[in-house]
């Protein structure tokens, strides 16, 4: 669950309305910001997200009865590719002073593919914990930079046309998340974690391969201008990023978690497993734009209450409604609510900081909540490995997430 604001002007975009100097905005980039090339750039979020980070609790419980890792071992795992990826986000920016946009955008989804493949091969925890790590690390450029591309695709054409297009990218990762749903759990049936991997490593290449002729149109973003920072305090969103960072730790946990507990507890059989993912996975597509007018009219920190609360429920129906129903009414919530929490944070550093602080003010709420999805998946796994089994993880999860809602409630907003 990335923030996208950071991410494009982390990666040499400024003003996401504004991107493209005027004397090019006209036909030729009006030519260039049509849908398919946005599609072709979501794949981005459909590797990063959807097959290298959700797709992983697919094949978890295989990996974990072929490799006997316990829970605070799978956990580990999520953790070291939430690492891999936050330091990914972190260097980005460098990369594309040097290389540019297109070509590092290239070359990370690339390797993320690669290595997403390269996961099926090794036996060792700690060889597969390295690889997890690259796979964050090549996944974190590409999304970061692949957001900065979006941004260029929708400069100009009007107000509606920047929220339409980050939409759009940002659908790529419930797109990731249902297609691995449908492809993955049958094939780790017939040929265990080893062809789940391979699965979704080729589904990976052949998203690489969609996303070329988008590089290709996709017109390079403009430098961002040197020491363009901005004035930032922390002060203004202080009790916004605790809760975002607690945020990352409770939702990490049900991502991770979550379909182990399906198989234990309700004997979900691998189709089952695929109909929740899906549900989960289209949940995040349809619900990308019915939030945007319901957060605008919210203010301080009550939209990330709103959509913490709506995840909270989701992760409580999969414990007190233990039945089938109640489980695909989970991935509904779930998904629903996790890319809004998102939109909620970038919606209120936008409102309370001057443009020239977005950058620092939203880059500062990104690294609270990869810090809490470095947390969240082991200590939730430790607490797994306890007498009360995955539930007692999930229950965690719950109190996590109940936490960000009331340290929310203390958000207030004002210009800074």
């Amino acid at each position: 669950m990335p923030t996208l604001q950071p991410a494009v002007q982390a990666a040499g975009v400024t003003e996401i309305h504004d991107c493209a100097p005027a004397a090019v905005r006209p036909a030729a980039i009006e030519a260039m910001t049509s849908l398919w090339v946005v599609a072709g750039l979501a794949m981005a979020p459909a590797v990063a997200q959807g097959f290298g980070r959700f797709a992983y609790a697919l094949v978890l419980p295989a990996m974990r009865d072929d490799l006997g890792w316990s829970y605070a071992d799978a956990g580990a795992m999520g953790t070291a590719n939430a690492i891999g990826y936050l330091g990914g986000a972190i260097i980005a920016a460098r990369l594309v002073e040097r290389f540019g946009a297109r070509r590092t955008f290239a070359w990370a989804l690339a390797a993320a593919a690669l290595s997403i493949a390269a996961t099926a091969l090794p036996s060792g925890w700690w060889t597969q914990g390295t690889l997890r790590i690259f796979t964050g690390l090549a996944s974190g450029i590409a999304f970061v930079v692949g957001g900065a591309l979006a941004a260029a695709a929708g400069a100009g054409g009007g107000a509606a046309r920047a929220p339409t297009v980050l939409g759009v990218y940002v659908a790529g990762v419930g797109a990731g998340v249902a297609l691995s749903a449908l492809v993955v759990p049958p094939l780790v049936t017939e040929g265990g974690w080893r062809g789940g991997w391979i699965a979704l490593g080729l589904l990976s290449a052949i998203a690489t391969l969609l996303a070329a002729p988008a590089i290709r149109r996709v017109p390079e973003p403009p430098a961002r201008p040197r020491g363009s920072k901005g004035a930032f305090a922390l002060r203004p969103i202080l009790f916004e990023m605790i809760a975002y960072g607690l945020l990352g730790a409770g939702y990490i946990a049900y991502a991770t978690f979550v379909i182990a507990h399906l198989r234990i507890e309700l004997g979900f059989t691998p189709f089952e497993v695929s109909a929740f993912w899906t549900v989960l996975g289209m949940s995040i597509v349809a619900f990308t734009f019915v939030w945007g007018p319901i957060l605008g009219r919210l203010r301080g920190g009550f939209g990330l209450v709103a959509t913490s609360a709506v995840m909270t429920t989701g992760v409580l129906l999969v414990l007190l409604e233990p039945t089938r129903p109640g489980a695909y009414a989970s991935a509904l919530l779930f998904g629903a609510s996790g890319l809004a929490a998102v939109t909620a944070v970038t919606t209120l550093a936008r409102r309370i900081f001057p443009p020239e602080a977005w950058t620092t003010a939203i880059g500062t709420l990104t690294v609270a909540f990869g810090i809490g999805q470095i947390v969240g998946p082991v200590l939730s796994g430790i607490v797994s490995d306890g007498p009360h089994g995955l539930a007692a993880g999930l229950w965690l999860s719950i109190g996590i997430l109940v936490s960000a809602i009331l340290v929310a409630l203390l958000q207030r907003e004002a210009r800074a």
